[in-house]
């Protein structure tokens, strides 16, 4: 049976991979919704104009024939903002926004609403031997946290009404082709082969390639056992600081000495620069439990931890020359 994906946010790191991936199904159509109609995306999908994403946004347009809408776009980390206003800003467009589109996306006959949320509605970091799942009480602590948290919490209320299904993905940091923000430092850092403090790191960390959101999102799309539920996405691979930069490094094909320093010291050492969020996210744990998804969608994923910092290093290394 035919149907119509709208995919906001489409531009994105992880919105522009979804569109690629809904244009290869068959009997599909995807419509993206823009702030610019002269962005590349692939001859098939239908551009829609959005402005701006809040509570005034008419999505009639976009809306028109919809089967399933899934939401990518969102405020995401602002540096340097004032804590008060950060909150307000974000519930302006991750809350206010997201409830403003799923009201009519309802009142446009849409069926199911896939929403992705973040892992840090769980929280920000696990202690040894606990893992964050998608039953856990949520605990964000950050503005963008704790807006995604209330956006999950009014959608489900619309869901317990039964007039659309919901499906709210929460995934650990995610990486691929074309990655940017701090993984991409990372690997600016590795191949200029200057020595780094990070070889004695024992934390857990686990990530998720942009094939496997990808892929998750995509089973969730018409699954019957996905309706009302939320699900956590990662490689089910968990590894070390260290651990992390060791594959990359071979993958970037360079030599880069990951000197042995005590976490603990390097810890101490961002606290007194002002760079305790960057420390918490090299040196904490952050794991997360995706039985869930086996066990109701039979959904495992399709690309290993090390297919997915393989296909990342290449193509770093292709927008280099």
């Amino acid at each position: 049976m035919s149907k119509k994906i709208l995919v906001t946010g489409a531009t994105g790191f992880l919105g522009s991979a979804l569109v690629e991936r809904f244009c290869t199904l068959p009997e599909t159509s995807v419509v993206a919704s823009l702030r610019n109609l002269n962005s590349k995306l692939p001859d098939l999908v239908e551009k829609t104009y959005i402005s701006n994403i809040d509570k005034t946004t008419d999505w009639t347009q976009s809306l028109s024939g919809v089967d399933v809408v899934v939401h990518s776009a969102a405020r995401v980390h602002v540096m340097h903002e004032d804590p008060a206003q950060s909150l307000k800003k974000f519930r302006a467009i991750n809350v206010d926004g997201t409830l403003n589109l799923a009201r009519q996306a309802i009142q446009a006959g849409v069926k199911r609403f896939i929403f992705i949320s973040s892992i840090k509605v769980n929280g920000e970091t696990t202690s040894p031997g606990s893992v964050f799942s998608a039953d856990d009480i949520p605990r964000p602590s950050d503005p963008y946290g704790v807006s995604k948290y209330e956006a999950e919490q009014q959608l489900m209320q619309l869901a317990i009404t039964g007039a659309i299904d919901v499906v709210i993905i929460r995934p650990a940091l995610i990486y691929g082709a074309g990655v940017g923000a701090n993984f991409q430092q990372m690997m600016r850092w590795l191949v200029k082969g200057i020595p780094l403090p990070f070889g004695a790191v024992t934390n857990h960390r686990s990530l998720v390639s942009l094939e496997n959101v990808v892929d998750l999102v995509n089973t969730c799309v018409d699954h019957p056992r996905a309706v009302n539920q939320v699900f956590l996405v990662s490689d089910d691979e968990d590894v070390s600081t260290t651990q992390l930069m060791r594959r990359l490094v071979t993958y970037l094909g360079v030599k880069t000495w990951l000197v042995p320093v005590p976490a603990r010291v390097l810890v101490f050492l961002a606290g007194l620069l002002g760079r305790r969020a960057t420390a918490q996210r090299l040196f904490g744990s952050l794991q997360v439990d995706i039985k869930k998804n086996q066990e109701l969608l039979g959904w495992r994923p399709p690309a290993s931890l090390d297919d997915g910092l393989k296909s990342t290093a290449q193509h770093f290394l292709e927008s280099r020359k």
